[in-house]
């Protein structure tokens, strides 16, 4: 069987499995998640020992750093996939409920009611977990899914799947509804980007390939692709709060999207400032690369290139700029951002609030690390990406975010005039 047929197969047997998906119960839909969350707990060995081969593969093709970190699954992520399957069990059901509701001067009554979206491929690279994440969301949203990891992860994405597949068959529902496509072959992704008739959205969570194979495609795409995220400490910033908040946004997980790759310091405070906080990045094994005002004030700091500064590292480096104001900082965002997460540090509120109002951003925070931007701290459960679109969902994507609406219209005899 070619490529082309076996993966227009696939995608027939998710889209013959939504209507009946759409249709299921939240009692079916969450027992789907409890057996779920249980044979992930119970396969635990099984999870490692099929994550172990994916790991051999990464590091015998010379793969280390960020890529292994991400790749890996060990007992404390296995348990957080397992709360995170009962955290969207655990929230309440979209399907059906009214957005909204009024009625027209003639008495027709007219609702705003969620349903969902229909067919929803994920496409993604390196994070497995990202299969259970994306599985339990889109399906509690009464969605079907197509699940198409990168071959980086193949033998625990094929390991996960077949979790998610009995779980699905031992709730009643159609396993089909949860349907992994196991061949690697790039030109999968070049047949589902086409694929309008059978998919309804896609949401790629990955790099700069992923975005160029997915260039041109005829099915809409929710993408999750940069997290070129950066901290502006401002002239009023508590510095002591800004050093913890810069060390949580870098260090704490630099391989995710929402840790910091850019640093911009207010020139007012940044001979108090950067010292400090460059002691403490080292210490961490950051590698700091600096315009020409920070190495003044830390001679130890690499000179940042232009190609810096719209860098995505993924990894312990870190960019770091003086700026004279904050106009210069939000203009900076804005050429060199990807619109994902972006941070102030200050007490001045009047500067917070211009922040707020003028970065445009999928989330903005003051006085807070960038790595709350996550479905999981937003509370919803799991995440299957953060969107940095402007149409339908922005930011971490939950339930509601996996469903569209219809309009129920319901009268007594109404006829247009």
């Amino acid at each position: 069987m070619t490529v082309e047929a076996e993966t227009f197969a696939a995608l027939r047997r998710a889209r013959a499995a939504a209507p009946a998906m759409a249709l299921a119960t939240t009692a079916q839909k969450n027992d789907f998640l409890r057996r779920l969350a249980d044979a992930i707990r119970d396969a635990r060995a099984g999870i490692i020992r099929a994550n172990a081969i994916d790991l051999e593969r990464a590091r015998k093709a010379g793969r280390g750093g960020a890529f292994v970190e991400r790749l890996t699954l060990d007992d404390q992520r296995i348990e957080a996939m397992a709360a995170g399957v009962l955290q969207v069990e655990a929230l309440d059901d979209p399907v059906g409920t009214a957005i909204e509701k009024w009625t027209r001067p003639n008495g027709l009554k007219i609702e705003k009611i969620r349903v969902p979206i229909g067919v929803i491929a994920m496409i993604y690279e390196s994070r497995p977990n990202v299969t259970v994440d994306a599985a339990a969301l889109t399906l509690k949203a009464g969605n079907a899914v197509v699940l198409r990891g990168g071959s980086e992860a193949i033998s625990s994405n094929e390991f996960l799947a077949d979790l998610i597949a009995r779980a699905l068959k031992d709730a009643g529902l159609d396993s089909d509804a949860a349907t992994f496509i196991r061949n690697p072959d790039r030109e999968v992704i070049q047949v589902m980007k086409r694929s309008r008739e059978l998919l309804d959205l896609i949401i790629p969570r990955g790099g700069n390939s992923l975005k160029d194979a997915l260039d041109g495609a005829a099915v809409p795409l929710l993408p999750h692709f940069d997290g070129k995220c950066h901290t502006y400490v401002d002239r009023a910033a508590d510095l002591k709060m800004a050093e913890e908040i810069c060390i949580n946004a870098k260090c704490s997980r630099p391989s995710v999207c929402n840790s910091m790759e850019k640093l911009l310091v207010h020139r007012a405070v940044a001979e108090k400032f950067l010292p400090a906080v460059a002691a403490r990045m080292t210490a961490a094994g950051v590698e700091l690369r600096g315009d020409d005002a920070t190495r003044k004030i830390v001679p130890s700091v690499r000179a940042a290139t232009e190609e810096d500064w719209d860098a995505e590292y993924l990894d312990l480096i870190l960019a770091v700029k003086v700026v004279d104001s904050v106009d210069e900082a939000i203009e900076f965002i804005a050429r060199h951002g990807s619109h994902l997460a972006d941070a102030i540090v200050t007490n001045d509120t009047q500067t917070a609030a211009r922040f707020e109002r003028e970065v445009d951003s999928a989330t903005v925070y003051v006085n807070a690390s960038t790595r709350f931007t996550d479905g999981f701290e937003f509370g919803f459960g799991a995440e299957t990406g953060i969107s940095t679109n402007r149409l339908h969902a922005r930011g971490p994507m939950g339930l509601n975010e996996l469903t569209t609406y219809k309009y129920v219209l319901r009268g007594t005899g109404q006829v247009r005039a």
